[in-house]
């Protein structure tokens, strides 16, 4: 079953990553670039697909590749609402929420509205795989010290579930069959315990929480957050620094670690202090998901850009082998797991999931009838 051509596509801000695979195998892999100043003249984000199915062609063109014969395109897709991980048929119910102009929009909403609309172009499927609203939190990791308050997932879903199949098929193991521990470690960063397939307790990113990060503050004592929404500070300017510049960039001026490390071998012991207190952090959060996973622990996956600094992976594994075996798998895998997600469901190891409004988490109804 090999001989299938999938295309994968994620869309950010001002480009839209692209990539062609035969079955797993990746074939070619591109960028379609965007001009800002044209993409910030739409009024709303769901106006640039057009313009973004148009890139996307023209850079195929350009490599002298088409999309003809594709069996499936596949995308990253956000607006989803919370629901369960795994690969989902994009259908009507998906389209008609995803246009909706009642509701928020992120760059990510495109992508389902774009395999939609290159699958019926070329009259194949059209798949999304590890919403990343993807919501799998068990009930007790919902509940805060404030009634009616809870939490909800937002992490590296897709990565780092590729990265958890990837350890698994490394030792002859099913992802379902494993209890993991796996840290993204890049711009953004998280750490989720995953028990048999389901990440059933995390920090979230976008809204504050777990370690400080390159751009990220990570979170922070409620009444300090207090102080500062009450002492005349723009909102806006609090929301930058909480999740565009806060972290390393905050304390720093940079988000390279490669730059901090510069500075920490030429003696910035400030430098070293804010690192090592990132890394410090990391540690902290991987030890609270092995309590939650009851210290049954198969491995401690680190993964993301920064996992391939031997400096950071070996303080992790000081702080915390004493739970499981510490493994790095640096980088970024979004594309490839996006096709091997279609891959999965193209040859039957997995159930296509068909996109229904019924979301994981609707209040404490729900939740109590789980619990």
């Amino acid at each position: 079953m090999d001989n299938m051509k999938i295309f994968a596509l994620n869309i950010g801000s001002t480009s839209t990553k692209i990539a062609l695979f035969n079955g797993k195998e990746k074939q070619y892999e591109g960028k379609a670039e965007h001009d800002p100043a044209e993409l910030t003249g739409f009024k709303s984000i769901i106006d640039q697909k057009d313009l973004r199915v148009e890139g996307i062609e023209r850079t195929l063109e350009q490599a002298g590749l088409s999309l003809d014969g594709c069996t499936a395109i596949v995308a990253r897709c956000g607006g989803t609402g919370p629901i369960k991980g795994g690969t989902y048929h994009i259908n009507e119910t998906l389209i008609k929420r995803l246009t909706d102009p009642t509701t928020h929009k992120h760059n990510a909403d495109l992508g389902g509205i774009i395999a939609d609309m290159l699958a019926r172009q070329y009259h194949c499927k059209a798949f999304f795989v590890d919403s990343p609203e993807t919501d799998e939190l068990q009930p007790l990791a919902r509940i805060t010290g404030m009634k009616g308050v809870y939490k909800v997932s937002s992490t590296h879903t897709l990565n780092q579930k590729a990265v958890c199949r990837f350890y698994a098929e490394q030792i002859g193991m099913k992802y379902e069959d494993l209890n993991l521990i796996c840290s993204h470690i890049g711009g953004g960063v998280s750490v989720s315990a995953h028990r048999r397939g389901e990440i059933i307790d995390s920090t979230n990113l976008i809204k504050g929480d777990g370690p400080m990060a390159p751009t990220r503050c990570g979170e922070m004592q409620a009444m300090t957050i207090l102080d500062m929404a009450f002492s005349g500070q723009d909102r806006k300017a609090l929301e930058n620094r909480v999740n565009m510049t806060g972290g390393l960039m905050d304390h720093l001026g940079t988000a390279d670690v490669q730059e901090i490390k510069r500075r920490i071998d030429d003696g910035d012991k400030y430098a070293r202090y804010v690192y090592d207190g990132m890394i410090y952090q990391i540690g902290k959060y991987i030890g609270m998901m092995g309590a939650v996973l009851e210290g049954k622990v198969d491995a401690i996956l680190l993964t993301g850009g920064i996992a391939r600094d031997s400096y950071l992976t070996d303080r992790i594994s000081k702080m915390c082998s004493y739970l499981a075996p510490v493994e790095a798998i640096a980088g970024e895998f979004e594309m490839e797991a996006l096709a091997a997600g279609a891959y999965r469901v193209l040859t039957g190891e997995e159930p296509e999931r068909e996109y229904e409004e019924k979301f994981t988490f609707a209040g404490i109804e729900g939740l109590l009838e789980d619990y």
